[in-house]
């Protein structure tokens, strides 16, 4: 027990690329700050939603 060993792998590339897309999404649209803020809070919910499986 003493010899096993956890390896933990993170992979956050994908969260910065998610990111950087959401910049330059608020810029390409000119959203305002608060605009751009609300934009990033709410968004993920959004998706989520969209994308979840159906509720029987």
């Amino acid at each position: 027990m003493e010899n096993d060993r956890i390896r933990v792998t993170q992979h956050t590339s994908l969260g910065a690329l998610w990111f950087i897309g959401w910049l330059f999404t608020i810029g390409f649209l000119r959203l305002e700050f608060w605009m751009g803020l609300l934009g990033i809070i709410v968004w993920p919910y959004f998706l989520g939603s969209h994308f979840a499986p159906p509720v029987v």
